[in-house]
Order: C-alpha cells, then structure tokens, then sequence
C-alpha cells in the first residue's frame, strides 16, 4: 500500500486502519457537528504527513535525496542513471563527488565517451574515489601495463577491482615482490583484475607463504633447479594458494604420507595439481578417498594409482564423484574402462553426454572402445574427432588408381 508516495509495510497498514476506524467511531458519536468541520479544513493541512517518518520509502522518496549535481553531471556524459539507483543508488545520496575528475582521468587515458559512461555504470562507486588516490591506483597499475592502451582495456574490462584504492602501499610492495620472484607483467595484470585479494595481504606474510612452498617442493625430493619453474607455474595457475597459511601446507603433506604416498609420489601430485593440493580438507580427501575405494572395488595399491593418474579424485567432493560416475554409467560406460582412464573423471556429465553423441553419430561406440577419444579439452577432442570423421569419411578404395589384374 502507497501513502503520499510512500510505501507502508502490511504491519503498520494494520494499525492505521484500526487507529482510524476508532478515530471515525469516535467522531460519529461524540462531535458529528465538528466532523463536518473537520473535513473542511483537513485538505488545508500542510504538515508533514505521520508515514513518512516511517523507513518504507519509494524511489521517488530517494530521488528527492539525491545529489542534483551529481545527477546532472552523470546525464551530461550519458550516463544510464536508472541503472545506478538500481544497483548501488547510494553513490547518488553522497555529498562529495568527483564524476567531472574521474571522467577526465579515464579519458585521458583513452577511454572513449561511450567508454566512460559504460565504466561508470557498472562501477559507480568510482565516482566517490577522490582523484588523488585513482592517479596513485593509475600509476601503480602501470607499473604491470605496457602502455596506457592496455591499462584503459583492463579498467574497462574490470572497472570495479582498478577503482578499489584501498592498502595501494602495500599492493605497491606486493608487486615489486611478486617482479622480483619472476612473475611476468601479463600474470600480474591478470592477478591484479582476478585475484585482487592477494595484493591486500602484507608483503610479508606473501613472502612467509612462498617460502613455505619452496620448503615443502624441497622436503618430498624436487630439486633446486626445476623449483623455480615449478613455483611460477603455481602461482601464475593459482595465485589463491597465498591465502593459505604455512600450517595447511604441512598439514596436508602429512595427511598425504600418512595414507600411503611416497614423498616421489606426492611430488607427482604437486606437479600435476599444483597449489590446487595445499587446499583440499583433509577430511573431504579421506571421505572422496573411502568412496573411490568403494565404488571401484580396488586396494589401496590400485587406488593409489588411480590418484596418480587423476588427482582431481582428491579434490571432487562425494557428491560430484557420484554424479559424474553415474553419468557415465548411463552412457554405457563400464567401471573397468574408468579405471583404465580415470581421467574421464574431469569431464562433468553434460559434456560427456554431448562427446558421447556426437561420436556415436559417426559410428563409433564408445562402451565397445577406449575413452581416450572422450578425454581432453575441448580442443584436444575437436582435434580427436576430427581425425575420427575423416577416417569415416574415406573410400575404402581409391577410384583412380589403376588396378593391378594378372593378365
């Protein structure tokens, strides 16, 4: 229910119809002289009516709060303003603004017109960021960037992470650390739009976390000299390792040798799940453990191998090894053909629902076969059934060639 523009919560409505009705009653009986009155004078009320001291408010009660010159100045750059007030209207509500400065510095920059007015709708909050700290946010960005045309791309691609200008001291460390360590300007970029959090971290406790993981590479047998590379591959694959704590690190190699793993075979599984294995649970592993176990009546010698073969059966939880089990199941896929290639595992039911098809309409029945031809990326199995048409395709004879008949 709406009065003067404002909405009223069922509760409050509920009140108000019971005060009035006694109000009314009250009139009838003791003062039907004064009603008549009452109903002259009440249109020449001018006070402010009781509801609007309630919080219920409608857009237009927001607008009425809005900064004009905040507003106007938006519109002058074509700005969407109704996509504002829907996603984060409270930019709108604050007194101090900086739209014209902002705008300025995305166009120096290059951003076009239409560049900006897109960058500040979907990141209005840009606006209240005072230009000192964005220049400061520029610079540092520029330290990862090639040149001004590939900073104004990232901003355009992740408005949000580039204006917030929060601890840039300490992202200014991080990334000298990070330079330092070997990681190329492209992966920074990348982290500093996908993986923002890491640079909040103080330097320090980044350092502390990457010596915890040249300690434990070391202490199961990799060598010095492959542990640079191995470390850079981690990080640029998962950068979220660094929020982990040193403790987890070793608690996990500790779970992993206490169920059975030589310290070779977790180096394996170190190279193949990379900082993916320092943040399994150990209890999650040992439940997807006793289930894999189960489900392909194996010891703990085949499993082993089956975990070596696909890691990621450590890090699918029960219900998702369930799921995709099933789902190959249902494609007439055996429990033995999975352990010869458990690594079918990686490929969610959908996608092996839709490899299956595709194979079986030219002819190739893949529970008769190996699954070699079901596993991969997308592009490795384009690339496998591409070969496969085309050996489908193929005359069994060549037309032309001449035939050698014994006269």
């Amino acid at each position: 229910m709406r009065y003067h523009g404002y909405v009223l919560s069922p509760e409050i409505v509920g009140i108000s119809q019971w005060i009035a009705g006694m109000l009314w009653k009250w009139l009838l009986r003791s003062q039907p002289c004064r009603l008549c009155s009452f109903r002259k004078r009440q249109p020449a009320l001018t006070c402010r009516p009781f509801l609007s001291y309630f919080p219920y408010t409608t857009d237009g009660g927001q607008r009425n709060r809005e900064n004009a010159r905040t507003v106007d100045k938006l519109y002058r750059l074509s700005v969407d303003i109704t996509k504002i007030r829907r996603l984060k209207g409270w930019v709108l509500l604050e007194d101090k603004t900086y739209v014209e400065e902002i705008a300025k510095i995305l166009q120096e920059l290059g951003a076009t017109e239409t560049a900006v007015a897109s960058i500040l709708e979907r990141c209005p909050e840009a606006i209240v960021c005072s230009p000192t700290a964005v220049n400061t946010q520029r610079k540092l960005w520029q330290l990862v960037c090639k040149n001004e045309q590939e900073l104004i791309k990232l901003i355009e691609q992740f408005p949000e992470s580039f204006f917030t200008v929060k601890d840039q001291e300490t992202r200014k460390l991080n990334i000298q650390f990070f330079q330092e360590l070997g990681l190329k300007n492209v992966v920074l970029s990348r982290f500093l739009t996908t993986a923002s959090n890491i640079f909040h971290n103080p330097v320090e406790k980044n350092k502390q976390m990457v010596r915890a993981l040249q300690e434990s590479y070391l202490s199961v047998g990799g060598s010095e000299a492959n542990m640079k590379v191995w470390l850079l591959k981690l990080l640029s694959q998962n950068p979220f390792i660094l929020l982990n704590s040193p403790a987890a690190i070793k608690e996990t190699l500790e779970f992993l040798q206490e169920q059975g793993f030589t310290n070779f075979e977790i180096l394996q599984l170190l190279s193949k799940l990379k900082g993916f294995l320092f943040q399994l649970c150990p209890r999650s592993v040992q439940n997807s453990i006793s289930f894999s176990k189960n489900a392909f009546k194996c010891t703990d010698h085949d499993l082993k191998q089956l975990v070596l073969k696909c890691p990621a059966i450590l890090a699918y939880s029960v219900p998702v090894l369930e799921e995709r089990i099933q789902g190959l199941l249902k494609e007439g896929i055996s429990i033995t053909q999975i352990r010869e290639a458990p690594m079918v595992l990686e490929l969610t039911p959908q996608i092996v629902q839709y490899r299956v098809r595709k194979l079986n309409a030219l002819g190739y029945r893949i529970k008769d076969g190996h699954l070699a031809n079901l596993n991969g990326t997308k592009k490795e199995f384009e690339a496998k059934f591409g070969k496969i048409q085309a050996k489908t395709g193929r005359p069994l004879f060549n037309p032309v060639a001449p035939l050698n008949v014994e006269e």
